[in-house]
């Protein structure tokens, strides 16, 4: 009987403190803990602010504290790292992530996800987006013969089906008149299976979203073949959330998109230790984290739901129900602007992207330079300690590293191409005028 009635007793104290998913515990004192479980992607460093770098300045956590002091309840954040959309869609849908972020297709995948399983979801903020798609890339081996997308025809290429590289890639194979899916054979891979598979010879191109081609490219283990901003179409990163949690936990949804606007301010005032702080984070060097995220970057951080981004996710829509990934998306019942319209009430707006610079970053410097044309950037860069020097296409606006850019003189002008195909185009266009590739020792030479 004594043992009998020891069980409750030992049931009571094995019970336990916290649960996840916006859940309630009760300790023996009666206090309350909130778990709140955010879904991120550390290496698709265009969601930072809503990921990498929200964590690592602890801004949520902050804003978690005031509430639990007013309302009595302790909050926790769970941070759960994943290397695509994929997994987070799938754990949200489960109800085991409250709050997600994921590029503009998973995004789509992970409305459709949602409806179809009972667990409705909602786009609620931005974190990095491009107007002109520069955030997606196709690169080949460095020492490729490939030269343009026509190249491809018939060629092996690694992607992640569903993805925005996916529909970088489906889109500019349309445009080049080669089917996306009998004109190529298409590897659907994971961003670093893809990686290892262009090195190893077994993938002839890789399509990939931020931060892989810059990376590659970096490294020195690939070259770009085709600039996503060539199709002149938005693409973006934002922060989803589990319907039935932001009817309940509306507050914490807030709290969230003002610690999101927060970490926003600092990634923008602050570039290069922004940069550097995601590098330690994530391994990624911080050269490779700046040319996405610094001051002249290719992506531009911006909480705000605009209506061209809408737009350029309604035009997604197609492109995955022809891969039979989705069937019709309702985009305007998926998008709620509400939730940021509160957390960011009496807010300024950000400054809407401006183009890009040529841009130096020396050496144990903690800000950059920012120069009105390249040729003014070479100049200052010869005989310097150089840790990155960066540049804009002269067509797309895309930035890109100097050293791998693709230079073309033209009289005293220097333009830089992230391509080989976009110089090509516009040497073909300027030949009166004497228009030439040369190599980037060369325009350096020019330049000074």
């Amino acid at each position: 009987m004594r043992t009998k009635a020891l069980v409750p007793a030992l049931l009571l104290l094995l019970a336990p403190l916290a649960t996840a998913c916006g859940g309630d515990a009760s300790g023996a004192s009666g206090s309350r803990t909130v778990t709140v479980t955010v879904g991120y992607q550390s290496k698709t460093i265009n969601t930072v602010t809503a990921g990498t770098l929200l964590r690592s300045l602890g801004y949520f956590e902050q804003e978690l504290a005031e509430r639990g002091k007013k309302d009595g309840v302790t909050y926790k954040v769970d941070w759960q790292d994943y290397a695509t959309g994929a997994p987070i869609t799938a754990q949200m849908t489960a109800g085991k992530i409250d709050i997600g972020s994921m590029g503009d297709f998973p995004l789509l995948i992970n409305a459709a996800r949602g409806k179809e399983l009972g667990q409705a979801t909602h786009l609620v903020s931005v974190t990095g987006y491009n107007l002109r798609g520069g955030l997606n890339t196709v690169v080949t081996a460095p020492d490729s013969k490939l030269e343009s997308l026509a190249d491809l025809r018939g060629k092996k290429v690694s992607t992640s089906v569903g993805s925005a590289a996916d529909g970088t890639l489906v889109r500019a194979l349309q445009r080049a008149g080669i089917d996306p899916d009998s004109g190529i054979q298409k590897l659907n891979q994971q961003p670093s299976v893809g990686a290892s598979a262009l090195q190893a010879g077994s993938a002839d191109a890789l399509s990939q979203f931020v931060a892989w081609p810059g990376q590659l490219t970096y490294e020195g283990r690939a070259k770009a073949l085709y600039d996503g901003a060539e199709l002149n179409l938005p693409t973006f990163h934002g922060v989803t959330v589990r319907e039935k949690f932001a009817r309940e936990r509306a507050g914490v949804l807030d709290d969230f998109l003002r610690a999101q606007r927060r970490a926003t301010d600092h990634l923008r005032t602050e570039p290069v230790a922004a940069a550097e702080s995601v590098a330690k984070e994530t391994g990624l060097p911080a050269e490779v984290v700046y040319l996405y995220n610094g001051a002249n970057g290719i992506a531009t951080f911006d909480p705000a739901l605009r209506p061209e981004l809408v737009d350029a996710l309604k035009q997604d829509v197609p492109v995955l129900k022809a891969a039979k990934l989705v069937g019709d998306v309702d985009v305007d019942g998926f998008v709620d602007a509400e939730p940021l319209k509160r957390a960011a009430a009496g807010a300024p707006e950000y400054p809407k992207a401006a183009a890009a610079r040529p841009e130096l970053w020396l050496k144990g410097q903690a800000r950059t330079q920012s120069f009105d044309s390249p040729r003014e950037l070479l100049k200052a860069a010869r005989g310097a300690d150089v840790r990155a020097a960066y540049v804009p296409d002269a067509v797309t606006g895309t930035l890109w590293f100097a050293d791998k850019a693709v230079w073309v003189a033209e009289g005293p002008e220097l333009r830089a191409f992230v391509t080989p195909a976009g110089a090509k185009a516009y040497v073909d266009q300027h030949r009166e005028s004497g228009a030439r590739v040369v190599s980037f020792a060369e325009a350096g030479a020019l330049a000074s």
